[in-house]
């Protein structure tokens, strides 16, 4: 996995270094497989367990369930959220070069500023419709044990994310975003474009 060069700043940022930043200790503008890689660890255990859970229902409803993850991560969450987001300005490459949606081709346009309502609303039920499609399939087919491991999976997925990533995470208008008011307005200083964005 190739990252975009942490050394230079991002092509919002007016810097001309990172050297003297006082936010890249505090927020992820630039990304590292050593992050991907914590992302995926906490991933892939719940989806692998979703799968199964599924498959012991039906194993045919595996492929629409897939069909539904590659629609809504590589197309639909790209344009409500991730098109919000610096790292989709960057022009040196027309993939996503971050932790979550690595290689997501960029088909919409940058749009700095916070997400709608209906963004939002579409952002939400599409991860909860992902979440949710196994733990229907494994409660029909009645397999507890699956269900109990599937949800603490999920929850502990969540937990991290919310602890250990979206408090750190460059993407201010996404709902789960945590980063603190202080050091958004630090990003805002050296991003004056995006800060305007935010104050329409």
């Amino acid at each position: 996995m190739k990252f975009l060069d942490p050394k230079r700043p991002l092509e919002t940022c007016q810097e001309h270094s990172c050297d003297n930043c006082n936010v890249k200790k505090e927020i992820h503008c630039h990304f590292n497989s050593n992050q991907a890689k914590k992302f995926l660890l906490s991933v892939v255990p719940a989806m692998l367990v979703g799968l199964i859970g599924i498959y012991m229902y039906n194993p045919l409803l595996i492929l629409i369930w897939l069909l539904i993850c590659f629609l809504y991560f590589g197309f639909i969450e790209i344009r409500v959220m991730c098109s919000h987001c610096p790292h989709y300005a960057e022009t040196e490459t027309k993939t996503l070069k971050c932790w979550a949606n690595y290689g997501s081709p960029k088909l919409w346009k940058y749009r700095p500023g916070p997400m709608s309502t209906l963004e939002k609303i579409v952002f939400i039920l599409g991860g909860l419709l992902i979440a949710v499609y196994p733990i229907l399939l494994i409660i029909l087919s009645q397999n507890y044990l699956i269900l109990v491991v599937y949800l603490i999976l999920i929850v502990v997925c969540f937990y991290y994310m919310r602890t250990y990533m979206c408090n750190h995470c460059i993407n201010f208008a996404c709902p789960a975003n945590r980063v603190d008011k202080k050091v958004r307005d630090n990003f805002f200083e050296h991003n004056p474009q995006i800060r305007d964005s935010w104050k329409k």
